[in-house]
C-alpha cells in the first residue's frame, strides 16, 4: 500500500470533481480548445470524459495538470 505525499494537490479530488469543476469554469467549448480530445469534442458529457479520461492516462495527465495549474 502506498501513502500520498501531504502536498499532493489532487489529495481527496475524484476524477468528477475535476472534470466538473473545469466545466463549470471554462465550457465545453473552451475546454475542447485547451485539450482538443474527442470526449471534450463530439457531444461532451461528464460521464462520457470520465469514460475517456479513465482509459486514456495521456488525457487524463492533461487535464489534472490544467486543474492543478488553476488551483488558488
Amino acid at each position: 500500500m502506498t501513502t500520498s505525499h501531504p502536498r499532493d494537490p489532487l489529495h481527496g479530488v475524484t476524477l468528477e470533481t475535476i472534470v466538473t469543476t473545469l466545466v463549470e469554469r471554462h465550457g465545453w467549448p473552451e475546454l475542447a480548445r485547451r485539450l482538443p480530445v474527442r470526449c471534450f469534442l463530439n457531444n461532451p458529457s461528464v460521464k462520457s470524459s470520465l469514460t475517456f479520461l479513465r482509459k486514456t492516462p495521456w488525457a487524463r495527465e492533461r487535464v489534472e495538470g490544467m486543474y492543478i495549474a488553476e488551483l488558488p
